[in-house]
């Protein structure tokens, strides 16, 4: 009874946002409904993903357009430093920017988004990426300072190729949307399977050598 309690309240009303995290332990796409309602962003399109643990230091600086997937990541809408620049240069400087994230973009782990900056539409932020300028469309890009390293389509080109060779490809094309809990074990199951095959095989050995 605590959980849809505590979930009801925060989505109706944006308060409560620790404690609905740490106990409601939201997956992606539910954060992405809270935030939509309470996050305070320039504007959210539909079909988006959050962690929890994804940091917006600015989001009324930040526009996200649709179907944007976000991992744990920071989006940054300011320069930290300005601060210890007025005070030691004894100026009144300014250091805020925009962040515009368009339809069809994926921002990976621990990447970090700069002021300034566009990305996409139909991109991919690579994890440990800093992105410090505009990432065109279709471009994937990765690094310090994030540079392009290849295309979004001959990434799903090659992913189609390689995925009709997995045992498991038949469980992903009947899977609902992008995730279900239910199906996960047995995914688990055939996807260990085929990682350690040759674990399984190198021990069969080992133990008829044994024998003999």
């Amino acid at each position: 009874m605590l959980k849809p309690l505590i979930r009801a309240i925060a989505m109706r009303t944006g308060r409560l946002r620790w404690l609905y995290c740490k106990v409601c332990d939201p997956y992606g796409n539910e954060y992405a409904q809270y935030m939509q309602r309470h996050g305070n962003f320039y504007s959210m399109g539909e079909n988006c993903s959050i962690l929890p643990s994804t940091t917006f230091t600015d989001p009324q600086y930040t526009r996200l357009g649709n179907n944007v997937h976000f991992s744990t990541c920071t989006i940054i809408g300011h320069d930290g430093s300005i601060a210890m620049l007025n005070h030691a240069f004894n100026k009144k400087l300014e250091a805020v920017g925009k962040v515009d994230i368009r339809d069809n973009v994926f921002v990976g782990y621990q990447a970090v988004i700069l002021p300034g900056v566009t990305i996409g539409p139909n991109a991919i932020v690579a994890a440990g990426a800093v992105v410090t300028r505009d990432v065109l469309e279709g471009q994937i890009v990765a690094g310090v300072p994030a540079r392009p390293i290849g295309h979004v389509e001959d990434l799903v080109e090659r992913l189609e190729q390689q995925g009709q060779k997995l045992p498991w490809i038949h469980l992903i094309q009947q899977r609902p949307g992008g995730f279900d809990p239910a199906m996960e074990p047995l995914l688990v199951e055939l996807r260990t399977a085929y990682f350690f095959a040759d674990d399984d095989v190198n021990k069969a050995t080992d133990s008829s050598s044994q024998d003999g």
